[in-house]
């Protein structure tokens, strides 16, 4: 799904309109779609009564062009025109002539049918202002909205392509925005929806065609988009059924000291949980005993500590080891000791190991990007304190010798960066986007609506935002995902992204399957990695 701002939206609508594709008939598009979703979603409710909240603009209109074919399919319609519309508007004539009701909020001075409007209908269409929106919110529009607050329960409510008070870039919203169940997007989702506190306010974000030629310039030059179950499913990688271990690649997982002794096992768990044929913990010795036997299908590397923390010397090791390795995830649990900044440095100047041909064989469901070359040294996740240990190496991100990931957290983005935390916050893409060109790597900039950076400027955001993912170990679960998944073959883009989808879903999942987000843990969160792998895409793909 498309991810733009306004002015992009209007040139498209512009462009479109060059090619022959009117206003008008958009607008007749938009309607019509919104109609088919609203009718497929809530048809099945018994009295198909609902309510539309008109405005004077291209929302009102669409709404209107909505109720109209409702009608047809049976609905009871009411339409409460909040903003005067043109005398005579054939769009309002039409809900009339068809056999539905239209209310003005000029022949309702104390909101009395309104009342009665609201609590006599299933469905509330939120039609009255656009994406032209900017605070503050005028009392005729504040007035009307504010008699939902009156009531305890309200019907469902459907915004049209965005709820009524939502500056569409910005984010900012009005006090008085109604909370949608669903809002219904044209053509593209406007980035001020995934922003807060909007965010808090859209529901489920679905998205209809209004009839845009998908080859207008500024289609083709959109590179942000919006993560959807489709999108993912396309990413996967195969799972043929003369497959092996070896077929699916092998992670090694570098992490662990006597403070952070489990994070090592969730983020190798998430890696075998999310399909790795292989993972291997490389972990210093002295936490061996303590961890070893929890997680029987790992195998081990026992590399040298110093103070319960990996040693500089390690590095030594860890490349003894990499026969077959074909992703690398360093930070959980890894502390940051003095000797363990001497691993990442030696660990930064590997020089290139050659993977064996069986390790490999499974190259072929490999997705190239245009500019990303296949090398023979293992793609390198760091998370955790593997980034702030990065932040003092100077020119860390010309040592590595292929794209890597990086996921931190606001708080090790500000490391990184040099930023604030409040600054990384304040613009979450641009500061993903900006670092991820300037570092040569994918960043995933965790957090409420997690973002995905390329490189080349490809963007992903993922429309998810839970307090169940909100607990220690969560991270090291998200960079095992991702890690699992760049060892079976995934460039680093499409990995970060399916990881993050699939782990914000599985968060999604564990908290309905226990009914509350409040005691949700890391392992509940890997408990449920199977079901977010069986909702986006069935186990018989080949």
């Amino acid at each position: 799904m498309n991810l733009v701002t306004v002015s992009e939206m209007i040139t498209l609508e512009s462009e479109a309109n060059e090619r022959g594709l009117g206003y008008e008939q958009m607008m007749r598009n938009a309607g019509s779609a919104l109609a088919e979703v609203i009718h497929e979603r809530y048809g099945h409710t018994q009295s198909r009564n609902i309510l539309g909240l008109i405005g004077s603009g291209n929302n009102g209109g669409d709404t209107l062009i909505a109720l109209s074919e409702l009608i047809k399919k049976g609905w009871i319609v009411n339409a409460y025109v909040i903003k005067k519309r043109k005398k005579n508007d054939p769009l309002v004539l039409n809900i009339i002539n068809n056999g539905g009701r239209v209310i003005c909020v000029d022949e309702d001075g104390s909101y009395i049918k309104l009342q009665e409007l609201i609590g006599s209908s299933d469905i509330i269409l939120d039609g009255i202002l656009g994406t032209g929106f900017k605070l503050p919110l005028r009392k005729e529009i504040s007035a009307p909205l504010q008699v939902f607050s009156k009531f305890d329960t309200l019907p469902e409510i459907v915004a049209v392509d965005c709820p009524s008070g939502v500056d569409c870039d910005t984010g900012e919203t009005a006090e008085e925005t109604l909370h949608a169940d669903l809002t219904v997007c044209m053509a593209a989702i406007k980035k001020g929806l995934l922003k807060f506190p909007a965010f808090e306010y859209v529901g489920e974000i679905a998205v209809v065609d209004i009839g845009l030629p998908k080859n207008l310039p500024e289609f083709m030059n959109i590179q942000t988009s919006v993560v959807d179950q489709g999108m993912v499913r396309k990413m996967l990688p195969a799972r043929p059924l003369d497959a092996h271990k070896g077929t699916f690649g092998t992670c090694m997982i570098i992490g662990g000291s006597t403070n952070y002794c489990g994070a090592v096992l969730l983020s190798a768990a998430s890696a075998y949980r999310i399909g790795a044929g292989l993972v291997r913990a490389a972990i210093p010795g002295v936490i061996y005993d303590a961890i070893a036997g929890q997680l029987p299908e790992c195998t081990w590397i026992i590399l040298p500590h110093s103070a319960g923390a990996i040693s500089g010397s390690a590095s030594a090791v860890v490349q003894d080891n990499l026969d077959r390795v074909t992703a690398i995830l360093i930070g959980p649990g890894l502390g940051q000791e003095k000797e363990t900044q001497e691993f990442m440095k030696n660990l930064l100047q590997f020089e290139e190991t050659p993977i064996k041909k069986t390790a490999i064989g499974f190259l072929g469901q490999l997705k190239k990007a245009e500019n990303e070359e296949l090398h023979s040294q293992p793609t390198f996740v760091f998370d955790a304190d593997a980034l702030n240990l990065l932040s003092n190496i100077g020119g860390w991100h010309q040592m590595l010798k292929q794209r890597a990931v990086l996921t931190p957290h606001p708080g090790e983005m500000a490391t990184l960066t040099g930023l604030r935390v409040d600054e990384v916050q304040k613009d979450r893409e641009g500061v993903a986007k900006d670092f991820a060109a300037k570092w040569g790597h994918v960043v995933v900039l965790k957090g409420a609506v997690t973002i995905i950076a390329s490189p080349d400027g490809e963007t992903a955001f993922i429309p998810i935002a839970t307090p169940a993912l909100a607990s220690a170990g969560t991270g090291d679960v998200l960079s095992g995902m991702i890690a699992g998944l760049v060892g079976q073959g995934m460039i680093a883009f499409d990995a970060a992204v399916a990881g993050a989808w699939l782990h914000a879903r599985a968060g999604v999942a564990a908290a309905k399957k226990q009914g509350q987000v409040i005691s949700i843990t890391a392992s509940d969160v890997i408990g449920e990695i199977s079901f977010a792998l069986k909702e986006t895409t069935s186990m018989n793909r080949s």
